[in-house]
């Protein structure tokens, strides 16, 4: 595990974008997905709708969480189609978690490298601080967009591993400055910001850009108040005794979580797999909802 940085080098790094801010090219904005983003619409529900995943080495049974209704709604939806049917577990990582839910993993052929398929439109991410991801947790799997949109069919269930407490709070610490630094150098990156760097370099003015930089911090603090990382007594009684991945918090969306079938999770995530973590026996699935 990295060593955290104290805040002193937090505020030794804002100091440190003031040297390079002005020569930082503008980026090139990239080109829009051709995806379609389909709103899914929650419905109210009043009863936890229960899961139930079959594979080879027996049945999963999960609930999905209400506080996430588009999450809910859409793989209830999916469900309901037959989609993830004969789908694989296509990506497993023991100690990790094992991810399925790809529609070209219906008909791939063995070695085929597989997790870039999806369906044409995305989920909004729907963060909870209360739902976290201790072991058996059922989470949405995205690609690296900056507004965190879960995929609308692939989907990883939570094995992970034990913390110790110290392991837990340098983790938190690391997690927030490292979201923090992102989030700066994102508004360095943006047109308003840039302007008035370059306005301030073209002055010649270094301590007004100095201040200038120094100003940002504390907005992007307030900004980050709302995704920022912390554990429960709750959250770190779980990772300590029955372990997760807690780096993953508030940055996938957590939906549901399992209530049966710990051991066909464990059998799942220990099987032999290849280069790409690809089990090199397929492991399909059948899921169904439970009434």
């Amino acid at each position: 595990m990295k060593k955290i940085t104290s805040p002193f080098l937090l505020a030794a790094f804002f100091i440190g974008l003031i040297c390079i801010a002005a020569q930082q090219p503008k980026p090139k904005e990239k080109g829009k997905s051709k995806k379609e983003k389909v709103a899914v619409k929650p419905e109210a529900k009043s009863k936890d709708q229960l899961v139930e995943i079959t594979t080879e080495y027996g049945k999963m049974v999960l609930k999905l969480y209400n506080e996430t209704p588009l999450h809910r709604d859409n793989f209830i939806k999916l469900v309901s189609q037959g989609f993830y049917d004969s789908l694989m577990f296509h990506r497993v990582i023991k100690n990790f978690m094992i991810q399925g839910g790809d529609p070209q993993s219906k008909t791939a052929p063995s070695g085929m490298m597989l997790g870039n398929g999806d369906l044409p439109y995305k989920i909004p991410a729907e963060f909870n601080q209360k739902l976290y991801h201790k072991k058996g947790v059922l989470a949405a799997a995205r690609d690296d967009n900056p507004k965190k949109e879960s995929s609308a069919c692939q989907f990883y269930i939570v094995q992970g591993k034990k913390f110790t407490m110290p392991e837990l709070t340098n983790l938190r610490n690391q997690i927030n400055y490292n979201n923090k630094s992102k989030m700066l150098q994102d508004m360095t990156n943006s047109d308003s910001v840039m302007a008035k760097i370059n306005d301030y370099k073209l002055r010649g003015d270094k301590d007004g850009l100095h201040s200038y930089m120094l100003s940002l911090q504390p907005i992007v603090d307030e900004m980050y108040k709302p995704m920022e990382v912390y554990y429960t007594s709750d959250q770190l009684t779980k990772y300590m005794t029955d372990g997760g991945t807690p780096f993953l918090d508030m940055s996938y969306t957590v939906f549901g979580e399992m209530i049966s079938g710990f051991n066909v999770l464990d059998s799942i995530a220990t099987v032999p797999c290849d280069a790409n973590n690809r089990p090199l026996k397929d492991v399909r699935m059948q899921v169904k909802l439970l009434k």
